[in-house]
């Protein structure tokens, strides 16, 4: 039985070099990964880079305390992300905290009071007919839409192939002579109902030489739209009145932008009651958004959903607007009546629950107060950022000096192993910027110099062990193997202590104090790694070479300087002859 245990265990002695090669080439992919990807820098968080930080704090209307619920503030974050990016600020943070209040982390180089108003205020859902529409800056080719229903009718015949994304339904796009004819031509048909939110409609500015001025000017307006540029999808349909017909873009199932002219609001957000995505196996439609509208809504929904199934497409669709963007463009057949609806297509659960959460949020009654507004200079932040710096660089220093004086030769392989895993995580932590959005801030710094001493007590924990097997009397490679399964039994068990405490505070807390967990928690697997494919393979190389091997004064494992007793078998051998020999 013993013969096997030796067989395997020299197998694995002889083959160190596996290991190293695997964990440098995982560096080399992650450099190269760094490289090629042109994000050579961690992203930087707003206490190190610069920038404002807006606390809002949400407060319901009277008598419906319970709207503060996590859904409706996830839905509020998402809500405000789409604000904030489409002022072209692609690093912002929006994160709830506790209960009530959204922190909301701007980078430096934005307009912090119109990043202010985009965010502290409620969000803007109307519904609107659709006049024209077309795919912007290509081929109008045309694309299915999702189609609205009546839930209760279970009618399947006008269901749609596409997603919850707008998709036109136009043929490819016509010259622009008949477009702007097609463009009066649908303004002057008035394809709304006159009863609706919007009393005061196209048409009648179609009527006298300044509704034609008017006219002429959306149709130019949707002529130069180009949906393809964040800044313009951003500007599109600003300061335009829910009573007026405007331009807006969206983006349809094929991933493409797509510009529309909308006529004036007949539904808003206010008149939605609840929305729901539910799973429709019966009709085979799969996912689907229901739509439960108040008293008032579910007449006006009526109204123009009845108006609206006269017309050809595109005039027989209705947009969503989302903060003057179109999130899902369905077509009707017939008059929604009921209260209810249900929007149909090829969604998947992720759609339709983004697209319900949407239409609820249009009803939610809750507003938003700013309770505190932090100014941070990059000045401020580059300070924080060398202190956090001089201070990993003291601590690394003095853990470089104990270990020479101590572990004399033993000092290299941990000093290469630190420098493995600072590879390892600077790369990690540049990668994941884009990838999931992680920003350095300070106390993620403060949780990376942490992890220093969690990963020095890892090699501490290893080469003590050999030392123990030395002073025991044994050579130094089977020390290293030996000592090996009672080393990794008490790291992983110290690495899982400190990788559970990280991710406790990550899951309970908020805000910053999140970057230092992440980072303690990525450290802590780190550390695993290159303890199991870095120390120890460099340990077991090292102790077949003479300087280790032979026990030198300055290798740090001299059997002489640690005390080592002969063998115990040596002593035993002669006493056991010459007890049998008396007896």
């Amino acid at each position: 039985m013993a013969a096997p245990k030796k067989g395997r265990s020299a197998s694995a002695q002889s083959k160190p070099g596996r290991s190293l090669a695997l964990i440098l080439i995982a560096i080399a992919a992650l450099t190269g990964g760094m490289f090629v990807s042109g994000h050579t820098k961690p992203r930087l968080g707003i206490d190190l880079a610069g920038g404002t930080s807006i606390t809002l704090r949400a407060e319901a209307e009277p008598g419906q305390e319970s709207a503060i619920n996590k859904t409706n503030m996830d839905t509020a974050v998402e809500i405000m992300e789409r604000r904030v990016n489409g002022l072209g600020v692609s690093e912002s943070e929006v994160q709830t905290q506790g209960d009530k209040n959204i922190i909301v982390n701007i980078p430096k180089g934005t307009n912090s009071k119109e990043a202010r108003d985009q965010v502290g205020t409620t969000a803007k859902l109307y519904f609107r007919p659709v006049l024209t529409t077309e795919i912007s800056g290509g081929d109008a080719a045309a694309t299915p839409s999702p189609s609205a229903s009546s839930s209760a009718s279970g009618d399947s015949t006008d269901k749609a192939t596409s997603s919850a994304s707008p998709s036109g339904s136009t043929s490819p796009s016509p010259s622009s002579t008949t477009q702007g004819r097609a463009v009066t031509d649908a303004l002057k048909a008035d394809p709304t109902p006159s009863t609706g939110a919007s009393s005061s409609t196209a048409p009648s500015a179609s009527s006298s030489p300044s509704g034609d001025s008017a006219t002429s000017a959306l149709e130019a307006q949707y002529s130069a739209l180009d949906c393809t540029k964040k800044a313009v999808r951003a500007k599109a349909g600003d300061g335009v009145k829910p009573t007026e017909p405007t331009v807006a873009c969206g983006q349809n199932s094929q991933g493409q932008w797509q510009k529309y002219i909308l006529g004036p609001a007949e539904v808003d957000g206010t008149d939605v009651d609840k929305a729901q995505a539910v799973w429709n196996a019966q009709n085979a439609a799969g996912w689907t958004v229901t739509m439960d509208f108040t008293n008032a809504g579910g007449k006006k929904f009526a109204n123009i959903t009845g108006k609206l199934a006269k017309n050809q497409p595109p005039q027989n669709q209705f947009a969503i607007v989302l903060d003057g963007e179109v999130v899902s463009d369905p077509s009707v057949s017939q008059a929604l009546t009921g209260g209810n609806a249900e929007i149909s297509g090829n969604f998947t659960q992720q759609s339709a629950e983004s697209l319900s959460n949407m239409l609820s949020y249009g009803a939610l009654p809750l507003t938003f107060k700013e309770d505190s507004v932090t100014t941070v200079s990059p000045a401020l932040g580059g300070e924080q950022l060398k202190a956090g710096l001089i201070a990993g660089a003291i601590g690394l220093a003095l853990v470089i000096i104990y270990l020479l004086v101590y572990y004399r030769g033993l000092s290299i392989i941990a000093i290469l192993s630190l420098l493995v895993s600072a590879a390892l995580t600077y790369t990690i932590m540049a990668l994941l910027g884009p990838t999931i959005g992680f920003a350095l801030n300070l106390p993620a710094v403060c949780g990376a110099i942490v992890a220093i001493g969690i990963t020095a007590d890892s090699f501490i924990v290893y080469f003590e062990r050999v030392r123990d097997e030395i002073r025991e009397g044994r050579s130094l490679r089977p020390a290293v193997e030996r000592a090996w399964p009672r080393a990794r039994r008490t790291i992983l068990v110290s690495d899982f202590v400190s990788f559970l405490a990280a991710a406790v505070l990550f899951i309970v807390t908020v805000g910053k104090v999140q970057g230092f967990a992440f980072t303690l928690g990525l450290t802590t697997l780190l550390d695993v790694v290159v303890v199991f494919l870095f120390t120890k393979p460099l340990l077991t190389i090292m102790a077949r070479s003479k300087f280790f091997g032979s026990g030198h004064s300055w290798s740090g494992l001299d059997p002489k300087r640690l005390g080592a007793q002969p063998p115990l078998r040596r002593t035993r051998r002669p006493s056991a002859p010459v007890e049998t020999k008396e007896a």
